[in-house]
């Protein structure tokens, strides 16, 4: 068991390295790409760090804004819907399904070798110095013979469940993307209201209709307007058709996959699949957990979306029906875990953002689950007998977002002390933990809230760390590589005993 966790623990490293280096190779070609074409105003072309940062927020589906998204032409708004596509989670997994599927097939092939190899020494005549010495080396390869075809059936069932899980997860992204933006872009068509405002902004009904899908499944959250979806607060039926899209392509979206897997009947490669990611690179949930999570995601949208109509009905809700309203704050209650589309200005909440920190920091998968854990599989850690150094020396989640709160107060303590009002701890906290999480809310900078007002501060519709140093920006750029690749260091911070 020892050297099968060691090996566990390679593969965990292999990958964590080449995730790195996918994310990396995807936000450096498409920072090369979008700084190419040209922008709709060559006057307001972003810089460079505020094009990188783009680039790093889409890929990492994190939609952190530094940048106007209107100054973008429809070239680089279709160059990030593809980084938001290939850097969306349902799509990394799927090419970790077709790596495993392939891999698969080649053990089977190999094995199929050895075996033919072994049928043809089987069949070779040799001349025995006395007949029951004959029959001594055919019985011993002929067992050996046996004992191997588990092996390869074993194979080919876990072959089988991972390209069954393949072109499952394969048909879920298609179907959502491909209705999804036929019923985006048939709502623009069929509201005079939301078409009028494509009009004035200059934009391409089927472009937004693909780049607004892209965004709300892979959980990003840009969208192709500066204002983000306040401009559709009065479109009850866009919120709709996006709310689903942002939960089946996270929180809901191993429930709905444990579904599909169900309805295909072959309950023999599923019972595979559960056996975790060592086994289909996936770990499907059993049935009773998958009711829990949809459980779970549904009390937390309950709860979060009452305290904001309870807090802000007559406030930051004030001049909506009271189905606009409540369908608004469900909407923002549904964006709050990862996909960060919002129809509200977040400074102007009651209790500001304090609710969503914590929503924004949960994994997706966080769920209320009051039974033992009957599942066969465990994990390899807790049965290992030490914690190696380089283990012992990671620290924990909360441990991480607090250094980098404290390095970006530190490269902002200029502002920190200048324009207090916009630049506090707690706008800074809501950044990091928003791009930590890839949800992309932000608090959001006002020339209204100076203290010693600048006569050349103009109004953008960016997030808050549009306004940061560069440093600030670079940091943020490290939180939200962080954050997208957290499975990795789950773990950290067992090591350290503070008792």
């Amino acid at each position: 068991m020892a050297g099968a966790h060691k090996i566990g623990e390679l593969l965990d490293r292999c990958s964590a390295a080449v995730h790195v280096f996918y994310f990396a190779a995807i936000s450096c070609v498409g920072w090369g790409l979008l700084t190419a074409l040209k922008v709709r105003a060559p006057h307001r072309r972003p810089c460079g760090i505020d094009m990188f940062f783009t680039t790093v927020s889409a890929a990492t589906v994190s939609s952190m804004s530094a940048v106007e998204m209107e100054v973008f032409s429809n070239g680089q708004l279709l160059v990030l819907t593809a980084l938001m596509f290939i850097g969306g989670e349902v799509f990394v997994s799927l090419v970790g399904l077709a790596s495993k599927w392939f891999q698969l097939r080649e053990q089977i092939r190999n094995r199929s070798r050895v075996d033919s190899h072994d049928d043809v020494e089987l069949e070779t005549p040799t001349t025995p110095a006395a007949g029951a010495e004959y029959s001594t080396p055919v019985a011993t390869t002929a067992t050996e013979a046996e004992s191997s075809t588990p092996v390869v059936d074993e194979k080919m069932l876990q072959h089988d469940a991972v390209r069954l899980l393949f072109y499952v997860v394969l048909a879920i992204l298609l179907v959502v993307h491909i209705v999804g933006a036929v019923a985006v872009a048939a709502y623009m068509h069929a509201a005079p209201g939301a078409r009028r405002t494509l009009r004035r902004k200059a934009l391409d009904v089927w472009t937004f209709a693909v780049f607004t899908t892209v965004s709300t499944f892979s959980n990003c959250g840009y969208m192709p307007t500066n204002e983000n979806m306040i401009v559709f607060k009065r479109d009850v039926p866009l919120q709709l058709l996006l709310a689903p899209q942002a939960l089946v392509g996270n929180t809901l979206f191993p429930p709905l996959l444990a579904a599909c897997v169900w309805a295909t009947g072959r309950k023999d490669l599923a019972e595979v699949a559960k056996k975790g990611r060592e086994a289909t690179g996936y770990h499907l949930l059993e049935a009773r957990r998958c009711w829990m999570l949809a459980g779970t995601v549904v009390g937390f949208i309950a709860v979060q979306a009452a305290l904001v109509c309870a807090m802000e009905w007559g406030s930051a809700l004030q001049g909506l029906s009271a189905g606009e309203k409540v369908a608004n704050a469900l909407f923002l209650a549904v964006n709050s875990r990862h996909t960060g589309e919002a129809t509200l200005d977040l400074s102007k909440l009651a209790p500001r953002p304090r609710l969503f920190v914590l929503v924004m920091y949960l994994p997706p998968n966080t769920t209320w689950f009051p039974f033992g854990d009957n599942s066969t599989t465990r994990d390899h850690s807790t049965k290992s007998q030490g914690i190696g150094f380089l283990e012992s020396t990671v620290l924990s989640q909360l441990s991480y977002l607090t250094v980098f709160v404290i390095a970006i107060c530190i490269t902002e303590k200029r502002k920190l002390k200048e324009d207090p009002l916009n630049f506090n701890v707690l706008s800074i906290i809501v950044e990091v933990v928003s791009g930590y999480g890839n949800v992309g809310f932000s608090m959001g900078y006002s020339c209204i809230r100076q203290i010693n007002p600048d006569q050349l501060c103009t109004h953008r519709w960016t997030g808050f760390a549009g306004r940061w140093s560069e440093s600030g920006k670079l940091i943020l750029i490290i939180v939200m590589f962080f954050g997208r690749l957290n499975r990795f260091s789950m773990k950290g911070g067992k090591a350290w005993k503070l008792g």
